[in-house]
């Protein structure tokens, strides 16, 4: 990973792109997997279309239930809020930037959520909650903002490497016109002492 000059994003390394490439689109499809294949169940509950209601729902199932319910809901597109960043291949380093991409990646986990809640209402067993596009997207927003300012921080305190094998400083040598090449230079020596000596014998005669 480098940065770019003269912007506030970091490009990623193409390697680290391919493989959150691939790794977003296992996920993708894990994600349709678990949501759009079909149940076999005796009865379905009706669709809620009402914000809080699903939530308010889970939290009835007690103590031990409603966490597993709710985290359920916040870790199934979690890993968006990262793979996305990576695969896109910029982090924002300013301020800004770091804004943006949050902006993108919520509103990229909303897509997704409410596209897989419309395919679920063609699928058996499938129950479509709004609660669900709810916890999914702020699960986006919670792994991005856990993760991305880590790299985030890695990324700024980086310092530059210089290129292997370059020149050492040393005296600048300055190109002379004609085609006489390079002068050659002198190393000066210094008078101080010499100059105190002849002075002394020039006082004696």
């Amino acid at each position: 990973m480098h940065r770019l000059k003269g912007s506030g994003n970091a490009a990623i390394h193409l390697r680290i792109r391919l493989l959150s490439g691939v790794l977003l689109a296992v996920h993708l499809l894990l994600v349709g997997w678990l949501m759009l294949r079909p149940l076999d169940v005796p009865w379905a509950a009706a669709a809620n279309l009402t914000p809080l209601e699903g939530i308010r729902a889970d939290l009835a199932y007690g103590p031990l239930e409603a966490p597993r319910r709710i985290g359920g809901g916040l870790a199934l597109l979690a890993p968006l809020g990262v793979l996305l960043p990576l695969a896109g291949g910029r982090v924002g380093l300013s301020p800004l930037a770091a804004w943006s991409s949050l902006a993108r990646t919520a509103a990229a986990g909303v897509l997704v959520s409410v596209g897989v809640a419309m395919l679920q209402t063609a699928v058996p067993g499938q129950v479509v909650d709004v609660d669900s596009v709810l916890l999914n997207t702020l699960g986006v927003m919670v792994a991005h903002l856990a993760v991305l300012p880590v790299l985030r921080a890695r990324l700024r305190r980086s310092p530059k490497a210089a290129p292997a094998g370059g020149p050492q400083a040393g005296p600048r040598v300055v190109p002379q016109s004609g085609s006489q090449g390079q002068t050659p230079r002198i190393t000066r020596v210094g008078l101080g002492r010499w100059s105190d000596v002849l002075s002394a014998v020039q006082r004696e005669y």
